[in-house]
């Protein structure tokens, strides 16, 4: 049922030169540290995939919760490595140097466990109004879950601007759903159930209770100095990254992404990592590739398509 795992190659290769790219220095700690932690458990995988991959079967029914944990850190092979981390790697330099370090670790950590809470959910839903055990056997592994989950929060603190899909403009405000439905048109393979429940738990986040449960349980933390833009601490950021305001975010990461929307500079990291010539990315203007649709979203097509189902 799973597919073996592929050769440490190209996409390790191609990452590698990403990191050059961006500047090691640019990418805020947290963010280096979850990068390295994935790279570490692909070469240096705790357990086989079919024993961390998250069931239904395996997690709830055997009671196997660790799966809950070491689910989104493996992943299947080097590409599919390649480009989750590609794209977690936009997303940290944003909502990291916008929330502080401690919270996007804190953030992380709980969209991680709770993207896998939710799609056992769902999954044992399905598994009841259709009466097929398939939903309930479906082992998913992967990082793409919790990415949809951080996009949507990207997208609710930078709401403006679009993301073309099939050469359709689409506010970032309905990408993460836009996306979902492509994905899963172009790759039928996918884990549809895996990025709609990071996108729920995204949800519950911006527009639920999650945050305000988050804060209360982090209280001694909120006694230390957090507020609603980050942690605040002693000279206002933490050691090694600048903590940027909310209301300068942009302009403090111009040195990387120009003003670039995140869809933008994924695509311009994708190229540079693979040394493609092209023209600079001009704010608003469809991608240039064959496909006018977020680099992204192409991503996720290529990976799932070597993936099938495995992936959450």
């Amino acid at each position: 049922m799973m597919r073996q795992r592929g050769s440490k190659g190209l996409g390790l290769l191609l990452l590698a030169s990403q990191l050059f790219q961006v500047g090691i220095d640019n990418i805020p700690p947290v963010t280096l540290a979850v990068l390295g932690l994935n790279v570490y458990l692909y070469l240096f995988p705790a357990a086989p995939l079919m024993k961390v991959c998250v069931s239904v079967q395996e997690a709830y029914w055997l009671k196997d919760w660790r799966r809950l944990l070491l689910s989104p850190l493996h992943h299947v092979d080097d590409w599919h490595l390649y480009f989750n981390m590609a794209s977690f790697i936009i997303k940290g330099i944003r909502l990291e140097g916008r929330l502080g370090g401690a919270w996007f670790l804190y953030l992380l950590s709980v969209f991680s466990l709770l993207t896998g809470l939710v799609y056992l959910l769902l999954e044992m839903l399905l598994t009841e109004l259709t009466q097929d055990q398939f939903y309930s056997m479906s082992c998913a592994v992967g990082f793409s879950g919790v990415l949809f989950a951080l996009k949507v929060l990207s997208n609710h603190y930078h709401p403006g601007g679009v993301t073309y899909l099939m050469g359709i403009p689409v506010s970032n405000r309905y990408a993460s759903w836009a996306e979902l439905v492509l994905i899963h048109i172009m790759a039928p393979g996918s884990s549809f159930i895996g990025h709609l429940a990071g996108i729920l738990v995204g949800l519950l986040y911006t527009a639920g209770p999650l945050k305000t449960v988050m804060k209360k349980c982090a209280g001694f933390v909120t006694s230390n100095g957090y507020n609603s833009s980050g942690y605040s601490g002693t000279g206002g950021g933490y050691s090694g990254y600048h903590q940027y305001a909310p209301d300068n975010t942009e302009n403090n990461t111009a040195y990387y992404t120009d003003g670039l929307t995140e869809d933008e500079q994924l695509q311009m990291a994708i190229r540079n990592s693979l040394h493609e010539p092209g023209q600079g990315i001009q704010r608003g203007a469809p991608p240039p590739y064959g496909f006018t649709q977020s680099e992204e979203a192409r991503a996720e097509e290529i990976r799932w398509r070597r993936l099938r189902r495995f992936d959450s």
